[in-house]
């Protein structure tokens, strides 16, 4: 689908390039008005062949939004050489073209200048497409999802010696605890032991045998 997707918009910038290279060759370059429209055609119509990868998805989708390093390292110094030439060719000599042509000669670029000049179709499509790869895309929203599940909090190794060592330090008052203190059953049985009331069986003493003989008879 991504591939389909950037075929179609490539080939209608393509299309479109096309058409305003077309109408630039309708246009008369004897004039300097009618030079200036051809240059201006050309440079959109390498616009519209770098606009169509953006938007055919050749970078991160999204909304497009211009680079400024690129603008600042790629596009000012073509925008200065190809300006330089096409102020120089124009076909009705101004201020600026005798200007362009001068600083050429005054830094030996003359030859390279008057060569230059026989391009400047190409270096005026070159310049917008230039223009155009400076914008660049900034991607899909993203939605950022918080998980919510309870994590673990590791425990500091301080925390875990402090931990030791006051169970260390309480071992010995843990130890006379147990040896002082007895259990609920035990604490019943003692009592039971200790307070239940003595019970003492008192026989009576047995009565004396009758004397023989008995009493006299007087």
């Amino acid at each position: 689908m991504y591939g389909l997707t950037r075929g179609t918009i490539t080939l209608i910038g393509a299309a479109v390039a096309g058409l305003l290279i077309w109408l630039a060759t309708q246009s008369s370059g004897d004039t300097n008005g009618g030079y200036w429209t051809i240059v201006g055609l050309l440079a959109a119509a390498g616009l519209t062949m770098a606009f169509s990868q953006i938007l055919g998805g050749w970078t991160k989708w999204g909304w497009p939004r211009i680079s400024a390093s690129v603008f600042l390292v790629a596009f000012i110094p073509v925008l200065i050489v190809a300006g330089w030439v096409v102020l120089a060719g124009q076909p009705v000599p101004n201020w600026f073209s005798r200007h362009a042509t001068s600083w050429a000669g005054d830094i030996g670029l003359r030859g390279l200048l008057g060569d230059l000049l026989k391009a400047i179709p190409v270096l005026a499509f070159g310049t917008g497409l230039v223009f155009g790869l400076t914008f660049d895309t900034t991607g899909p929203r993203t939605r950022t999802v918080v998980d919510e599940r309870e994590t673990v909090r590791p425990v500091p190794a301080t925390d875990v010696r402090t931990t030791t060592e006051a169970g260390a330090a309480d071992e010995p008052l843990t130890a006379e605890r147990a040896t002082t203190t007895t259990t609920p059953d035990e604490d019943a049985a003692y009592a039971t032991t200790t307070t239940a009331p003595r019970t003492t069986t008192v026989e009576p003493d047995p009565e004396a045998p009758p004397r023989a003989g008995g009493p006299s008879d007087t």
